[in-house]
C-alpha cells in the first residue's frame, strides 16, 4: 500500500471525505467481539475504512441482510475439481469464497515447477483471491515414478521468488518423526522465512505426534475422530475440519467444538468437485452444516475466516473492520445462511448465485503433452502366475483403504489370468507416463464389479501414472491407448471403442473447459459405467480406482512398480 492510499483510507474512515462504496444497513457479524451489530460499511480503494454511519459516492442497500467477512477455504487441492483455478473461482465465489488456500501437489507431482507456475498463472484470471502452498512431497513415495522432483533447495527459491504463503501438507510424517535430512532441510526453508508448514498425519499419537508437531506443524486436516481433535489441539495444532467430496468429518468433528477451543478449529474442502458445488455450495454449506450440529452463527463464521486467516497469517483479511480488505459476504438467513452477494476487494464479484467477476484464462500449452508412454502393448499386461490362488486388491465399499485377500484362479496355458465371469475379479494395471520407462505393472481387484470393456484413467493418486482395470487385456490395451490420444483423463471403453470419454488437457489432472462441463461428461460417465460395463452400483467408478495406486493407505495398492503391502512397506508377489 502506499501512502496515498492510505491516506484516502484514513480520511475515509474518519469522515472528511466520502466512501468510494457504502454498503448500508447491514447487521454486521464482528469475529472479535461476536456481536450482531446494525451498521454501514464504508470502502475505499478495496479496504474497509470503518463499520458505522457513512456517506458513499456509491450506496448500497444491503436491506438488513448479515455481511460476514468473506469465507476461507483453509486446504484445497483445486486439481481434484479437474477445473483450471480460474474456472472454480467462477463456481466458489458465488458461495461466498474469497480465498481459498491450495495445495498444487498434483499437478507438481506430474509437471514439477511449471505446473505450479501454470496454476499461479491461471489463478490470476479469477477474483477469488488464490493463495498457494509449495507441495512439500514431490515425489509423493519412492515406490512409484512421478514425473517431478521439489527438494529443499527447489522450496526455499519458490518461496523467496513467488507469492506463496508456505509449505504443503507435508505427507511425509514417518520422515519428519524420524528426523530424515532431506525431510528437516524442507521444514526449515519454510520455517527459517516465517512461512506456515500445513500437517497430513493420520493414525500419529503420543510421542510420535509431540516430534511431528514439534517441527513447527500448524495443522492437520487427517482428524477422523474426537481424539484425533483433541491431541492435536493438545499440542497447540490447529485442526481443520473437513467437508469434501471424498471424505466427510464435518459432522463428526464439530460435536467436538466448544466455547474454549472453537477458535483453533478451521474449515476445509480437501476436495470439491464441481458436482457437489452445485448441489450443495463451498463452504457455506460448511457453515451450514455447522449450524445444524448446533453451533452459532458467530462461532460457525470465525471458523470460516478469522480462525484461518490467523492460521495463515493473513492479517489483511478475515474480519469486517478498518483496514481489512473489502472482502465480504451478504446473506439472509433462517435455519440456513443463503449468500446473496459477495465483494471481493469491494468489486461486486457475485450477485443471487451468479458470478460477475474477472474471468481469465492462463495458456495450457506450457502443462499439455503429459502422456510419455513407451512400449506399451498388451502384452505387458500378462501375469505369470503359478499357483491355484494369488493375492488381489479387495476393496472396501465406501472407502479408499483395501484388503489384502487370496482369490482362485483360472489361467491359460502361458500362466496369464484368465476372468471368470462368475466371479468379482479382474485385473488392474499401472503404466508409467511420465519418464518413458516402459514401466506396466499388473496385478487383480476384487469388489470393482466391472463385466464388460475396461475403464482407464490418468488420475491417479499422488503420482498420477495410468491406472486401467477390464475384463480382459485387448479391452485395457484400448483404453489406455485411448487415454494416451486424448492427452489423459478418463475413457470407458467397451468392445474396443470408446463409449464415453472426458479429456483432461491440463497435465492429464485438468481441462480449460467450464464446470457444468465437468459435471455433464462425469455424470455420463458414472451412468455408463454402472449399465454399460456392468460396475457395482455400490462402487463411485472414477474416484475408486484412482486412489488405488495410493502406496500409503492401507492394506494393499499397485503403482507402476509393482504390487505394492502397505503394512510391510515393501513390494510383493502376486504369487505369494
Amino acid at each position: 500500500m502506499d501512502r496515498k492510499t492510505l491516506k484516502k483510507i484514513i480520511d475515509t474512515a474518519a469522515g472528511r471525505i466520502k466512501a468510494d462504496t457504502v454498503i448500508k444497513n447491514c447487521q454486521v457479524i464482528n469475529v472479535y467481539t461476536g456481536k450482531i451489530e446494525e451498521s454501514d460499511i464504508a470502502i475505499a480503494d478495496g479496504f474497509i475504512a470503518g463499520t458505522g454511519n457513512y456517506d458513499g459516492i456509491k450506496e448500497i442497500d444491503a436491506g438488513g441482510k448479515f455481511a460476514a467477512p468473506g469465507f476461507i477455504d483453509s486446504h484445497i487441492h483445486i486439481e481434484s475439481s479437474y477445473l483450471a483455478p480460474s474456472e472454480l473461482g467462477k463456481l466458489t465465489v458465488p458461495h461466498g469464497t474469497t480465498t481459498i488456500i491450495a495445495d498444487p501437489h498434483e499437478i507438481a507431482n506430474v509437471r514439477g515447477i511449471k505446473g505450479m507456475d501454470y496454476m499461479l498463472e491461471d489463478a490470476d484470471g479469477t477474483d477469488l483471491d488464490i493463495k498457494f502452498m509449495v507441495p512439500s512431497c514431490v515425489p509423493a513415495t519412492i515406490f512409484e515414478t512421478a514425473g517431478a522432483s521439489i527438494d529443499s533447495r527447489d522450496i526455499a527459491d519458490y518461496m523467496d521468488s513467488r507469492n506463496v504463503l508456505g509449505l504443503g501438507e507435508f505427507m511425509n510424517y514417518p520422515g519428519v518423526i524420524y528426523g530424515d535430512d532431506e525431510t528437516l532441510d524442507r521444514i526449515l526453508a519454510a520455517r527459517d522465512r516465517g512461512r506456515v508448514i500445513d500437517g497430513h498425519a493420520p493414525n500419529v499419537f503420543d510421542k510420535e505426534l509431540n516430534a511431528y508437531a514439534a517441527a513447527n506443524i500448524a495443522a492437520d486436516h487427517e482428524c477422523a475422530t474426537l481424539e484425533d481433535m483433541e491431541n492435536r489441539l493438545s499440542r497447540g495444532m490447529y485442526v481443520m475440519i473437513r467437508q469434501g467430496s471424498a471424505c466427510h468429518n464435518l459432522k463428526t468433528m464439530i460435536k467436538g467444538v466448544n466455547s474454549t477451543n472453537s477458535r483453533r478449529c478451521v474449515l476445509c474442502s480437501d476436495d470439491r468437485q464441481p458436482k457437489t458445488i452445485f448441489e450443495e455450495g463451498h463452504l457455506d454449506n460448511h457453515i451450514n452444516m455447522c449450524l445444524e450440529e448446533g453451533i452459532d452463527i458467530v462461532t460457525a463464521i470465525q471458523m470460516a475466516t478469522l480462525n484461518a486467516a490467523e492460521l495463515f497469517k493473513l492479517e489483511d483479511r478475515g474480519a469486517i473492520a478498518p483496514g481489512k480488505r473489502a472482502d465480504i459476504v451478504l446473506f439472509d438467513m433462517d435455519e440456513k445462511i443463503h449468500v446473496k452477494d459477495v465483494f471481493i476487494e469491494g468489486k461486486h464479484c457475485a450477485s443471487e448465485g451468479k458470478y460477475t467477476g474477472k474471468d481469465v484464462k492462463a495458456d495450457i500449452s506450457g502443462v499439455r503433452n503429459s502422456m510419455n508412454v513407451k512400449g506399451f502393448s498388451k502384452d505387458k499386461l500378462k501375469l505369470n502366475l503359478t499357483g491355484e490362488y494369488a493375492t488381489a486388491i479387495e476393496l472396501i465399499t465406501g472407502e479408499v483403504v483395501t484388503k489384502k485377500t487370496k482369490v482362485k484362479v483360472q489361467k491359460d496355458s502361458d500362466g496369464d489370468f484368465v476372468r471368470n465371469p462368475d466371479e468379482d475379479v479382474v485385473k488392474i494395471a499401472v503404466v508409467e507416463r511420465h519418464k518413458g520407462t516402459g514401466n506396466v505393472a499388473c496385478g487383480l481387484i476384487k469388489g470393482y464389479g466391472i463385466r464388460k470393456g475396461a475403464v482407464a484413467l490418468s488420475i491417479a493418486h499422488d503420482s498420477h501414472n495410468i491406472i486401467v482395470t477390464g475384463v480382459d487385456n485387448d479391452e485395457m490395451e484400448a483404453a489406455v491407448n485411448a487415454l494416451i490420444a486424448q492427452e489423459g483423463g478418463m475413457v470407458l471403453v467397451k468392445d474396443g471403442k470408446v463409449i464415453e470419454s472426458m479429456p483432461l488437457p491440463i497435465g492429464g489432472l485438468m481441462t480449460d473447459k467450464s464446470g457444468k462441463w465437468v459435471d455433464e461428461k462425469l455424470t455420463d460417465m458414472h451412468e455408463k459405467a454402472h449399465r454399460e460395463l456392468g460396475i457395482s452400483g455400490s462402487v463411485e467408478p472414477v474416484m475408486t480406482l484412482c486412489f488405488m495406486s495410493l502406496p500409503v493407505i492401507p492394506e494393499i495398492k499397485i503403482t507402476d512398480r509393482g504390487l505394492f503391502d502397505v503394512t510391510k512397506f515393501d513390494f510383493i508377489d502376486i504369487n505369494e
